[in-house]
């Protein structure tokens, strides 16, 4: 009995990891990674697998660096060739920031929010290996510690060329626009946003509406920004941007974890009523906007509800 259960079980795991390709072969959902040059894939995952935040669990970091490494390296290659004085907001833990101290030329300014209990300056050490000698290091990473959402950033106008507002918006609880017209009042004209977040049109989520599944985040236990609160797609993404002032200069969307939509339903099946909408279906969309145009006054009312009508602009 137990032999058949063991050979159940390996038949189910080769159909199920042939499946997990399928969906990750029937869209072109895998971008090239845009590697620094002259380092390749392994060699740049070790390097972020040794980042250790210190007293957050090694495993913890451990598997965090592995699930997310394509994300980090995405965001990277949307900023390589920038320079300037940039802004990490919600740089914990720091997997992006050591990325872009080593492979780029921008002078990095750290911002964290961890609770009202915490001073306006906080420092963690950071142990790694260093990239290029193979050392042990050791670094004290001071941040600006602030809440986006219902503080003013302590930052002047226009002082940096490069905004990174990664993995935060879908975090959001009260005001998108505000936070987004903050960063815009201290990026310079022409300055450079860099966003990524969940893509909500992804192809999970359209095999997990057609098979009858909840898409919406569960609840968490690191509290209401330790959930997902509102997830956007492309499209809106570019209207709001668009209605800030920014142009878009990049935008495309990735899948960086394993594709799980053929749990839910046969992705095959899907391809003749998705494939106009074939790059549209990654995991995470990743861009960059061009700080161009004053912003408009009034609230999109693709996003907003129940403020009065003066309030909100119709596209």
């Amino acid at each position: 009995m137990n032999k058949i259960i063991r050979a159940t079980k390996k038949i189910k795991h080769k159909l199920q990891t042939s499946l997990n390709r399928t969906g990750n072969t029937v869209f072109p959902l895998n971008p090239e990674l845009p590697l620094p040059e002259g380092v390749s894939e392994a060699e740049l995952r070790d390097y972020l697998k040794s980042v250790l935040v210190t007293d957050a669990p090694p495993q913890e970091m451990a598997n965090y660096c592995d699930q997310d490494f394509r994300r980090f390296v995405y965001t990277y290659g949307l900023v390589r060739d920038v320079s300037g004085k940039c802004l990490e907001l919600g740089a914990n833990p720091y997997f992006t920031t050591l990325l872009l101290k080593t492979f780029t030329q921008l002078e990095l300014v750290l911002a964290n929010y961890f609770g009202s209990h915490h001073a306006d300056r906080i420092v963690q050490e950071v142990r790694y290996t260093d990239f290029h000698t193979g050392k042990h290091c050791s670094i004290k990473l001071e941040s600006f510690h602030f809440n986006i959402e219902t503080e003013k950033f302590p930052f002047k106008d226009g002082e940096f060329d490069v905004v990174l507002f990664c993995e935060i918006i879908e975090h959001l609880l009260i005001d998108p626009v505000a936070v987004i017209q903050e960063i815009k009042r201290i990026l310079k004209p022409n300055g450079v946003l860099i966003l990524t977040t969940p893509n909500v049109s992804r192809l999970e989520n359209v095999s997990k509406m057609i098979a009858g599944a909840n898409i919406y985040d569960p609840y968490s236990g690191y509290g209401y920004y330790g959930r997902h609160n509102r997830e956007y797609n492309k499209h809106e993404l570019h209207l709001l941007l668009n209605h800030l002032g920014f142009t878009i200069d990049a935008m495309f969307t990735a899948d960086v974890h394993e594709n799980h939509a053929n749990h839910y339903c046969s992705v095959a099946q899907l391809k003749p009523f998705l494939k106009h909408r074939e790059l549209d279906l990654g995991q995470y969309i990743f861009l960059r906007a061009i700080n161009q145009r004053k912003a408009r006054t009034k609230k999109p009312a693709f996003l907003y509800r129940s403020y009065p009508e003066d309030q909100l602009e119709y596209a």
